[in-house]
């Protein structure tokens, strides 16, 4: 198996094991305390970290000497809070597994952003490099198909501690295979080149280079509806009529984007702003469709048209970072936004917990009306088109003031 390879296996076991975590959790705090409320205040602080952690994860990838050592310790820190949790959760005080989680928490935009920043030092420039971002975004989409179902499944036939076993198990082996990756291709550029950059670099790059901007504030928005579309699911499936198919709904989304990302996602003949646009538009449409469904199974197809839509959102958004980011900010860049959009969901999902007294039809239609917004907020932070193609300028000093150059599309060849 190529470096390649390994990083896809490495990256789609380390996001099985993040995103078993939701069921996983909550099903462990019901077993063994009777509150999914417990469930609840443990999985926010496991998900809490993950944007404050992130300036600082990103920060210290790129300067470390030892990358290797850095990402394999960051995925068995990861692991080991898995595995305490599933120990300790309902056994011990409460405060201690709050702390346990806030801790394991902090490894969580290794898991996401930090891998993905992985990929330019493993694939040249390029279409190449393309596909392997399409290759990436799949193993979200994979994860998010197959680890509910797993962890549903042994909690069936056993309990949740199990379940947990496994999400760590899957974890330990996202470690062993980030050992064996290559972290410098020839051809394909360092991974974390010099000049060093600081903590604040990386935000201040989102927020000065333009496109960074733009698609980091759409897909924060878009995720304010997604991240509460599985509570959603679930109330929608109820008022149906079948309370047990929200499991259903999510599938149909899930598996419909694991296809979207590997096959509208790389479609590289418009630009990568304006799939996006259209590509949040459509998932809009498509979800406002299934809020007037009539029954589980056209519901069901409505969403998997939707996860359809979404999935080149999330290549595209990697594409972007990649292309945009500052060479000495990147993996900061890839950990900041990955960090920000976790919050937009976890933002979500609690609001959707204050209004899950409405129809759920009509949260179904907020949730499709976000989509929409992302791609105005889009396109009023894209502005006009950027003009002359720019190589990125890289980020340096030891504070945000250290990240002012602009940075634009690389061309072919630039690292």
């Amino acid at each position: 198996m190529g470096g390649f390879g390994r990083y896809l296996a490495a990256a789609l076991a380390a996001r099985f094991a993040s995103e078993g975590m939701a069921m996983a959790v909550v099903l462990l705090a019901l077993e063994r305390t009777g509150s999914a409320a417990y469930g609840a205040f443990v999985l926010t602080a496991w998900l809490g970290p993950h944007v404050l952690a992130a300036p600082l994860a990103g920060a210290l990838a790129g300067r470390a000497r030892r990358p290797r050592l850095f990402y394999v310790g960051a995925l068995a820190g990861f692991t080991a809070a898995v595995a305490a949790l599933a120990l300790l959760l309902g056994r011990v005080p409460m405060p201690v597994v709050i702390v346990v989680a806030l801790l394991g928490g902090t490894c969580g935009p290794m898991v996401t952003g930090g891998l993905s920043s992985l990929v330019s030092g493993l694939v040249a420039t390029g279409r190449a490099r393309d596909r392997a971002y399409s290759w990436d975004a799949s193993t979200y989409n994979a994860a998010a198909v197959t680890a509910p179902a797993v962890v549903g499944l042994v909690a069936a036939v056993g309990s949740a501690a199990p379940a947990m076993a496994v999400l760590a198990a899957s974890g330990a082996l996202a470690a062993g295979l980030a050992a064996t990756l290559p972290y410098e291709v020839p051809g394909a550029g360092p991974l974390h080149p010099a000049p060093r950059a600081g903590m604040g670099a990386g935000l201040a790059a989102l927020w000065r280079v333009r496109e960074l901007r733009a698609i980091t504030s759409a897909t924060t928005v878009a995720f304010l509806g997604i991240g509460s579309l599985t509570t959603t699911s679930v109330l929608l499936a109820t008022e149906l009529g079948s309370p047990g198919a929200g499991g259903v709904l999510m599938t149909a989304f899930a598996l419909g984007a694991l296809a979207g990302s590997l096959t509208l996602g790389r479609i590289t003949a418009v630009g990568p702003g304006v799939l996006v646009r259209w590509a949040l538009v459509a998932t809009g449409v498509a979800l406002g469709v299934a809020a007037l469904g009539s029954s589980v199974a056209v519901t069901a197809v409505a969403f998997a048209v939707a996860g359809v839509c979404d999935g080149p959102v999330l290549t595209t958004t990697l594409r972007i970072r990649s292309q945009y980011a500052p060479d000495a900010v990147r993996t900061q860049v890839f950990t900041l936004g990955a960090g920000l959009k976790l919050t937009g969901a976890s933002a979500g999902a609690a609001l959707v917990g204050l209004a899950a007294e409405a129809p759920a039809w009509t949260l179904v239609t907020g949730i499709a009306g976000l989509q929409l917004v992302a791609a105005l907020v889009h396109v009023l932070a894209a502005g006009r088109a950027p003009a002359a193609v720019e190589v990125a300028a890289a980020a340096t000093g030891p504070s945000a003031a250290s990240a002012t150059a602009r940075a634009g599309r690389r061309t072919p060849g630039a690292p």
